[in-house]
């Protein structure tokens, strides 16, 4: 089994690779797919717009969001396509990794000039080993 470190690098990688590729401009919804569809081409599971439910206060919220993408059950991946990021997009990211109960996510944005600049690591009480 891949550890949760190397299956970052190779989406680092790829995402990388669809960037170069695709380059910004697009809506979310075609970097989401290109990115999934090479991702599985690598053997990894991937399951995009996955309806992720929770409780609260005793209230069932059966799909309270959608994860872009998680990755082998362990990444999830946020997907973005703007010009720049917020800390709000970083807070909705911690927030989903809390409601999933994921150590460690991956807010990446499609919509700068290089994805070094729109990508970001979000820990939810992760400590890398």
């Amino acid at each position: 089994m891949v550890d949760l470190e190397g299956i970052a690098s190779r989406v680092i990688d790829t995402a990388m690779g669809v960037h170069v590729d695709l380059g910004p401009g697009l809506l979310e919804s075609v970097y989401e797919q290109v990115l999934a569809n090479r991702l599985r081409k690598q053997g990894m599971t991937v399951d995009r717009q996955m309806p992720v439910g929770t409780r609260i206060d005793g209230l069932d919220f059966a799909a309270a969001f959608r994860a872009d993408i998680l990755v082998q059950n362990r990444l999830l991946l946020e997907i973005k396509a703007v010009e720049r990021l917020f800390p709000v997009h970083t807070r909705q990211t911690l927030t989903y990794l809390r409601l999933m109960k994921l150590p460690l996510g991956l807010l990446i944005n499609f919509g700068g000039i290089t994805l070094k600049e729109g990508l970001k690591r979000v820990a939810n009480n992760y400590r890398l080993p």
